[in-house]
């Protein structure tokens, strides 16, 4: 794994120094980024969207045959993405008050009683081996995780990883856990200077199965492997526009 983090921070040394980039090179990166990221995490929670619907809904314009759902939460996501930035851009703290925030966003004219509140239900996960815990035990659980967080010192990809999988795990929402995860695992990595990274809607199979191995067995491996794995792609994909050489 070692490795990998090295082949990681090469390629982060790499683009910094092709930094500053251009606007239009930056901007252009930026809205690639947006599409691939919110088509993929909606996607893997089984949003019928595809990729150039996604664009025309953020783009402002209605799709015929689709649910007002499906509309929101790409939208919702966007608006999501915004705010992560912000807070990353004002370096401001990450606190339950942060997690709740994005919640909210995602559900916003979705689901609006449940839309940053903790959930006051015990649930299943669908096809999961692991029960998230009991309601009661929620705020406890995340006061939790925020401390490890705040005092995690290992590499901040793995950081970014590991508390995408113990969100989840707790499973503090009655919806929206998926891609909230995925919007604190990138605000994670943004914070740490590293890319955002894309977790692709045709390895949702992998990315649950990792998920449960992290949940039951405590091996997290297969999902910072996981996590890697985008992480350098991210990293090769924006060297290589700016380059015009292919990785």
């Amino acid at each position: 794994m070692s490795s990998k983090f090295s082949e990681i921070d090469s390629l982060f040394a790499k683009l910094n120094k092709l930094r500053p980039l251009s606007t239009n090179t930056a901007k252009s990166l930026h809205e690639q980024m947006v599409l691939d990221w919110t088509y993929n995490s909606n996607a893997i929670e089984g949003n019928t969207l595809t990729l150039k619907e996604t664009k025309v809904v953020l783009e402002g314009i209605t799709i015929g045959g689709k649910l007002m759902r499906e509309h929101f939460e790409a939208i919702n996501h966007r608006e999501a993405i915004d705010y992560v930035e912000a807070v990353v851009r004002n370096d401001e703290p990450f606190n339950q008050h942060f997690i709740k925030s994005i919640h909210q966003l995602v559900l916003k004219n979705i689901d609006s009683d449940n839309a940053g509140i903790y959930r006051m239900d015990n649930v299943v996960i669908s096809g999961a081996e692991h029960t998230p815990p009991d309601h009661l035990l929620v705020p406890e659980q995340m006061s939790v995780l925020l401390s490890w967080y705040q005092n995690y010192s290992g590499h901040p990809l793995e950081r970014a990883a590991r508390l995408h999988t113990d969100f989840v795990k707790i499973h503090p929402f009655i919806d929206g856990n998926g891609r909230t995860a995925r919007l604190l695992m990138n605000f994670d990595l943004m914070k740490s200077g590293l890319l955002p990274v894309v977790i692709k809607a045709a390895d949702r199979l992998s990315y649950y199965e990792s998920l449960d191995k992290a949940h039951t067995k405590n091996e997290y491996d297969d999902f910072i492997a996981l996590s890697i794995a985008a992480e350098v792609e991210a990293l090769q994909k924006t060297v290589s526009v700016i380059t015009g050489i292919k990785p």
